[in-house]
């Protein structure tokens, strides 16, 4: 009989999905990183599309980004307050569009509840607004939680409790700002863009001396038409991957990139995707 040795410490860890999924691939994954490095070769190879590469790399990024990192701040924050009149506060929930709100007394660092746009229209409905309104009646728990809490955690907490959206507070337990579950769900899958959301009306913007500013969505097919190129479209889809695919990453907002005729100066990103770039057209350098 073979002796019976104690198990290792790592036999006692429960092996994550990733772990599974890649070992059955014939892949060793011995720490995160090597994740993310093989994510990044099979990118290369064109087995993921660069959204899906950017939303499996949002994944891994979820569990690292604290609350600061995508909370809306305090300034920023759209506000009821307590001593409202009914009109006040239907005003404010219509031109917002937002469908919860934090209700605060003297300031912002005492919030009172949240209130809910459908819980105060279904009343307005069902009563008269001039009415004696107590909007305390119609407030739901706020849930408050530190700067510091990963977003895993945020999620399955929001999962967990029906909650949609919390109260971000700082050491000192002041307001800091708020998060709600759309914002941890775009750093896995990009902006969620609804009706409310301002719209882009083009996605090329010629600023004059050469310069343009072309939205990273801009289908390559688009780009072609109106620079006159002709970039292949079986490799991506939109601008923005093609950059991704040149670089095998995202872009850092600012870097730069010399392609077939065309430097690409990345405006706007962030961990997810590329939002925007300035394209100049490099001037041909004649050689006698």
């Amino acid at each position: 009989m073979s002796e019976d040795l104690p198990p290792s410490r790592n036999s006692l860890v429960k092996p994550s999905w990733w772990s599974r999924l890649f070992r059955a691939r014939g892949e060793e994954v011995a720490v995160r990183e090597d994740v993310a490095d093989f994510l990044v070769r099979c990118r290369r190879r064109n087995l993921l599309a660069p959204e899906e590469h950017a939303m499996l790399q949002g994944v891994l990024n979820v569990s690292e980004t604290r609350v600061r990192d995508i909370m809306v701040p305090r300034s920023h924050m759209v506000v009821l307050e307590l001593d409202d009149p009914p009109k006040k506060l239907r005003d404010t929930i219509i031109e917002s569009g937002h469908s919860r709100f934090p209700v605060i007394g003297e300031d912002r660092d005492q919030v009172i509840g949240i209130l809910l746009a459908k819980d105060f229209l279904k009343h307005v409905v069902e009563s008269h607004v001039d009415e004696v309104f107590d909007i305390e009646k119609l407030l739901r728990p706020a849930v408050f939680i530190p700067e510091s809490k990963r977003l895993d955690a945020l999620l399955t907490q929001f999962r967990e409790s029906h909650n949609h959206m919390a109260i971000v507070v700082d050491e000192y337990a002041g307001v800091a700002g708020l998060a709600t579950i759309e914002d941890v769900l775009e750093q896995i899958v990009g902006d969620i863009d609804d009706e409310h959301d301002a719209e882009e009306v083009q996605s090329i913007n010629d600023n004059g001396g050469g310069r343009f500013t072309v939205l990273a969505l801009t289908r390559i097919e688009e780009f072609n038409d109106y620079f006159h190129t002709s970039f292949l479209d079986n490799e991506y889809d939109t601008l923005g991957g093609l950059i991704m695919h040149e670089l095998g990453r995202l872009p850092r907002r600012g870097e730069a990139l010399e392609f077939s005729g065309f430097l690409f100066r990345t405006l706007r990103a962030d961990r997810r995707r590329v939002h925007s770039v300035e394209v100049t057209r490099i001037p041909a350098v004649d050689i006698d």
